[in-house]
């Protein structure tokens, strides 16, 4: 994040705009509706700023732009200089007024154009009288305050009730009802909500894949308990103060016990708090969920799952490979590498019948007792195969071939990130279509 963003108070503060034209009036406008008294000139004198908020130049000579962009930074008067980012010490963003809404949105300068199209896209998303719902809430501020003293149990009850019907009124114009529903709705808050716990899949990583679900309940959680396989753009969607606690896991290298995990989540949701157990994947696909999930029951915790993309949804799409073929394929079997008391205790036979696809999770160090193994067990050696790193990620690797040739690249081939290991004729399919 380059700049940082802030919104200025201009209400009866002067305002310089040095310069004329089109964009001169344009930016002079802006600062004139957010209650800025406006001081405009030609040409550029130090005297100017006596008393300015905020220095604006757009159309004025080069040597005056320069002049106003030095003395405001000396001065530490913030400065815009339109198309000019060098001379600038803050930049005007794309606006969306919704008033008391105002949303900002900014390229640092880069491209402007690119500000006003996603400007464009919010002005569709947000109803037109959004800024009624805001003012609403600002009415009954102090009533909330009072009847909800703990800040989690408002919270709680402002994320329900700015989306509920007393909103819905109150952006239909219906003051009257909107203000008898918000009453209604704190009259009946809970002043200590109980707690509860989600069990959110986030995953391959891409924070484009996460479910509008977990979207949400990102947004609402007070804790958010992750693994490492939780990309930084999915935990950046979590609300901003909500705590993050890392609870690791590697293979043979879990730095928070799972006991200890599903203790802490039952812990957190006692304290009346709403915790994200955001785990990478799906929850329920070789992620110990379904352990939280019992943890959870057991303690009397309310417990929701939230499905998310798997890994090996995630790996087959992004490297073209199809999970299921009615020439190859009419069965997919998942299954993981890890090792059991030292040994990888799976079905070989099952895991060697044709017609089928085979995703092995989290096989890396155990690739070639999986060849020997199914080998052994009747599939070919020669049977394509293919070995994703970081699937569905902007940093997704793929090694191609035959399951013998890609089990003995691998070590070399692998950069440590997680991989899945697919089998199977479908991964043929994609071979063929990469040499066409």
């Amino acid at each position: 994040m380059r700049h940082f963003p802030a919104f200025l108070d201009l209400t009866d503060r002067v305002a310089l705009v040095l310069g004329g034209g089109e964009a001169a009036d344009t930016k002079a406008g802006f600062l004139s509706r957010a209650g800025a008294t406006l001081r405009r000139a030609p040409r550029f004198s130090p005297d100017l700023l006596e008393g300015c908020a905020v220095a604006v130049g757009a159309g004025a000579p080069e040597e005056d732009l320069r002049a106003l962009s030095a003395a405001c930074k000396a001065r530490g008067v913030p400065v815009n200089v339109v198309d000019r980012t060098e001379l600038c010490s803050f930049v005007m963003p794309a606006i969306v007024d919704r008033a008391p809404v105002t949303i900002g949105i900014s390229t640092g300068g880069t491209a402007p154009v690119l500000a006003r199209q996603v400007r464009a896209r919010i002005e569709v998303a947000l109803p037109p009288a959004l800024g009624r719902v805001a003012a609403l809430a600002d009415r009954f501020k102090a009533a909330v305050r009072a009847a909800l003293p703990d800040i989690a149990a408002r919270r709680r009850f402002l994320d329900a009730a700015l989306t509920g019907p007393a909103a819905d009124l109150a952006v239909a114009g219906r003051d009257a009802g909107a203000e008898a529903a918000f009453a209604d709705a704190l009259r009946n808050a809970e002043t200590r909500p109980p707690g509860v716990v989600h069990l959110v899949g986030a995953g391959p990583g891409a924070a484009d894949l996460l479910t509008l679900r977990a979207l949400r309940l990102l947004g609402e959680a007070d804790v958010v308990v992750h693994d490492r396989l939780v990309g930084e753009g999915v935990l950046d969607l979590a609300r901003r103060d909500a705590q993050r606690i890392f609870v690791g896991k590697a293979r043979a290298n879990h730095c928070v016990p799972q006991r200890e995990i599903n203790t802490l989540l039952v812990r957190l949701a006692r304290e009346g708090k709403r915790v994200v157990r955001l785990k990478g994947g799906d929850p329920f696909v070789f992620g110990r969920g379904g352990e939280e999930l019992e943890a959870c029951r057991a303690a009397g915790v309310p417990c929701e799952v939230v499905p998310g993309v798997t890994a090996a949804l995630a790996c087959a799409a992004a490297a073209g490979i199809p999970l299921t073929h009615r020439d190859h394929a009419r069965t997919v079997t998942f299954a993981t590498g890890h090792t059991r008391d030292g040994r990888l205790d799976l079905d070989f036979a099952a895991l060697a019948r044709p017609g089928q696809t085979l995703a092995v999770y989290m096989g890396v160090t155990t690739l070639a007792a999986l060849r020997d193994g199914l080998v052994a067990a009747g599939l070919p050696a020669g049977t394509p195969a293919a070995l994703v790193e970081r699937g569905g990620t902007d940093a997704q690797r793929v090694l191609r071939g035959t399951l013998a040739g890609v089990v003995a690249r691998a070590p070399a081939w692998h950069a440590g990130g997680p991989a899945l290991l697919l089998v199977g004729g479908v991964a043929a399919r994609a071979e063929a279509r990469l040499a066409a």
